[in-house]
C-alpha cells in the first residue's frame, strides 16, 4: 500500500496534475475536504456525489465576492471583498438576502422541492461554486453562472444545487446571490441613490468569477450567465449594459426578459414618484433624497421587511441610470446590446398555478362568470393609466363572446402569461436575431409527473417547471431536491435538457449527438418544444404575438391620428 501511494505522489509531482480524488486517497480510510487557494485567500470544501454517477463535486458555499452591503454600503455599489487568513470553512450554506421568508416558502411548497434550511440576512453577498472533482487548475471547463429568480423580492443560491450539472456535464457552476427588495433596486433617479443595486451586486460576482474561477478549474474566457424569471430578466439586462463587457461570452434566459413593459423606467418624474412612495411608508417621507437615504440607511433591517409595508410598496423598477443601462429596451436599435449567442424560452402555462398563488391572485385559478372576470381587469393595475385604453382591443382578441367560465379562467391566465413573458421572449429573440447573433428559442410543455394531484388538470407546463430538468433534479443528492420524483422518461428528457443548455455554454451552440436538431431562430422563427419528445416548431403563439406587437400598436397609433 506504501508503495502505491509513493507511485500516486510521484504521479502528482511530475505532471503537475494533483486531482482531488488523489488528494482525498492518499489520506487513507476517510473522504478528506477538498481545498482549493483563490485570490482572496483558501477554501475548504465538501465532496458531493450525485445519483447515476461515480463521478464526484466539491462545492464550495458562501463565498463572499463583495464587503457586506450593510451601513454606508446600504444603497452604494458593491465593494470587493476583503482577503482572509487562513483556511475559510465553505461547506455550509450562506444566508439568503433579505426578504419576507413566505416567498421561497411558497414556491418550495407549490414546487415539490426540498429546500436547506437558510438564515436570512442583509450581509449575504456569497456565491456557491460546484466543479468536477478530477479535474485541476488547467482544466479550463465552461463555466455557468447560475442567477435566481423571486420576481427581485426572494429566492436564494443555495436553494439551487449544481452538482448533478457538474458532474454529468464537465462544467463548473456557480450560483450567486444579490440584493432583493428595497435594498436591490431603491433609486431616487440621482447621485444619492442612483439604484440598481441588485445588479450591480451581479456584475460584482461577475468579476470574481473572471479573477478566481481558474482556481475551479474554469475558463473565465467562456462563462454563460444563466438564470430565470428574475434571473433572466437579470441575464437579459446584463446583455444591454456596457458594464458587462467581456464577464460572460453566452446567455441564457428562462422565462424573463428585459422586454417587459414598465419594468426598466427612465422617466425621472416616475422614479421620484416611486422612491417618495418607498420612503414614506418606511417613515421617511420628504422630497429631499438624500434625506431620504439617510433616513433608510439608519432603518433596522427588520423594519424594511414588515409585510404591512410590504404589500404597499409599489413594485420597484429597474432603472435607466446612464451608468448600468443608456437606454430602455424599446428605444435600442439593433447591434447595441453586447455580442453574444443568446438561448431563451418560455414555459407553456407561465401564469398557470405559482404565479397567481405567490402574488396572492388565487381568484385568477377560480371559474367565474365573463361579467366579473371582465370588471376584475379593467379595475387590475394591468390596465390603470394609458393601458386603460386598449382594455377594449385586449377584451376582444382574448375573449371574444366566450361565456365558459372555464375557458374564461384559461383565456386570464394566457392574458397575463403572454403580456409579462411570452411577447417580452418574443420580441427579446426578434431583437438579437435582427442584430446578426446566434439566437435558439425554446417552449417548454412538460408537466411534471412529481406534482401528481396537487395541481388541478387545466395545469401544464407552470412557471419554473423546466428549472428542475435543465440542473438534473432527478440526480441531485437529498439535501436539495428538484424533481426529487422522475420517471425513466422524465430522467430521460432531464439528460437532454442538460446537454442542450451545457452543449450551448460550450460552444454557443446547444445541438449534439443525440439530440434533437435545434434550428437557429431567424426569420423563419423556428423553435425547439421541450417535451418528453422534442420537436421543431414555427412562430411560437404567431397570433398573439401579431396582435401584441402589430395590431394593437396599429390601433392605438390610428386612434391618436384621430384625435
Amino acid at each position: 500500500m506504501a508503495s502505491c501511494v509513493a507511485g500516486l505522489l510521484f504521479f502528482c509531482l511530475i505532471s503537475g496534475i494533483c486531482f482531488t480524488e488523489i488528494a482525498a486517497t492518499v489520506k487513507g480510510k476517510g473522504v478528506s475536504q477538498p481545498t482549493v487557494v483563490t485570490k482572496s485567500g483558501k477554501l475548504k470544501g465538501k465532496l458531493l456525489k450525485v445519483k447515476g454517477t461515480d463521478r464526484q463535486v466539491e462545492a464550495y458555499y458562501g463565498i463572499p465576492f463583495a464587503k457586506p452591503p450593510v451601513g454606508p454600503l446600504r444603497f452604494a455599489p458593491p465593494q470587493p471583498a476583503e482577503p482572509w487568513k487562513g483556511v475559510r470553512d465553505a461547506t455550509a450554506y450562506p444566508p439568503m438576502c433579505l426578504q419576507v421568508p413566505e416567498i421561497s416558502e411558497t414556491i418550495e411548497k407549490v414546487t415539490k422541492a426540498n429546500y436547506p434550511p437558510l438564515s436570512n440576512s442583509e450581509d449575504c453577498l456569497y456565491l456557491n461554486v460546484y466543479t468536477p472533482a478530477q479535474r485541476n487548475k488547467k482544466s479550463q471547463l465552461p463555466v455557468m453562472v447560475w442567477i435566481h429568480g423571486g420576481a427581485f423580492l426572494g429566492g436564494a443560491g443555495s436553494v439551487y444545487d449544481g452538482s448533478a450539472l457538474s458532474a454529468y456535464e464537465n462544467v463548473v457552476m456557480v450560483s450567486i446571490q444579490y440584493r432583493l427588495g428595497v435594498l436591490g433596486l431603491f433609486s431616487t433617479g440621482d447621485e444619492n441613490a442612483s439604484g440598481n443595486w441588485g445588479l450591480l451586486d451581479l456584475l460584482s460576482a461577475l468579476h470574481w468569477v473572471q479573477d478566481n474561477i481558474e482556481d475551479f478549474g474554469g475558463d473565465p474566457h467562456s462563462v454563460t450567465a444563466f438564470g430565470e424569471s428574475a434571473g433572466g430578466i437579470s441575464v437579459s439586462t446584463l446583455m444591454l449594459s456596457p458594464l458587462s463587457k467581456g464577464l460572460f461570452q453566452k446567455a441564457i434566459s428562462e422565462s424573463g426578459a428585459a422586454f417587459i413593459p414598465g419594468f426598466i423606467v427612465s422617466d425621472p418624474e416616475l422614479i421620484a414618484q416611486v422612491a417618495q412612495s418607498v420612503a414614506s411608508k418606511n417613515g421617511c417621507g420628504g422630497t429631499d433624497s438624500a434625506a431620504m437615504v439617510k433616513c433608510l440607511r439608519e432603518k433596522k433591517a427588520e423594519e424594511l421587511l414588515d409585510p404591512t409595508l410590504i404589500n404597499r410598496i409599489p413594485n420597484l423598477p429597474i432603472v435607466v441610470d446612464g451608468v448600468f443601462l443608456l437606454k430602455n429596451p424599446d428605444e435600442l436599435e439593433p447591434g447595441e446590446a453586447n455580442p453574444i449567442p443568446y438561448m431563451l424560452g418560455v414555459c407553456e402555462q407561465e401564469f398557470g398555478w405559482l404565479l397567481p398563488i405567490l402574488s396572492k391572485a388565487e381568484v385568477l385559478l377560480q371559474e367565474r362568470s365573463r361579467e366579473d372576470v371582465i370588471s376584475s381587469l379593467e379595475d387590475s393595475t394591468l390596465f390603470q393609466g394609458p393601458y386603460a385604453k386598449i382594455f377594449p382591443l385586449v377584451k376582444e382578441e382574448y375573449f371574444g363572446d366566450t361565456e365558459d367560465p372555464s375557458q374564461l379562467r384559461d383565456l386570464v391566465l394566457e392574458l397575463y402569461a403572454d403580456i409579462i413573458f411570452v411577447i417580452p421572449t418574443v420580441k427579446a429573440a426578434r431583437y438579437y436575431r435582427d442584430s446578426g447573433l446566434p439566437v435558439y428559442l425554446y417552449e417548454f410543455k412538460h408537466r411534471p409527473s412529481t406534482y401528481g394531484d396537487s395541481k388541478p388538470d387545466f395545469v401544464t407546463a407552470d412557471h419554473m417547471d423546466e428549472i428542475g430538468f435543465v440542473l438534473g433534479g432527478p440526480f441531485l443528492p437529498t439535501e436539495v431536491s428538484l424533481l426529487s420524483v422522475a420517471t425513466d422518461e422524465e430522467k430521460s428528457l432531464s439528460r437532454k435538457m442538460m446537454k442542450y443548455w451545457t452543449n450551448f455554454a460550450r460552444t454557443g451552440n446547444p445541438n449534439g449527438d443525440g439530440l434533437e436538431k435545434w434550428p437557429v431562430y431567424d426569420h423563419r422563427e423556428q423553435y425547439l418544444e421541450l417535451n418528453l419528445k422534442q420537436k421543431t416548431e414555427t412562430k411560437l403563439k404567431d397570433h398573439r404575438v401579431t396582435f401584441w406587437t402589430k395590431t394593437l400598436p396599429q390601433a392605438v397609433q390610428q386612434k391618436k391620428t384621430e384625435l
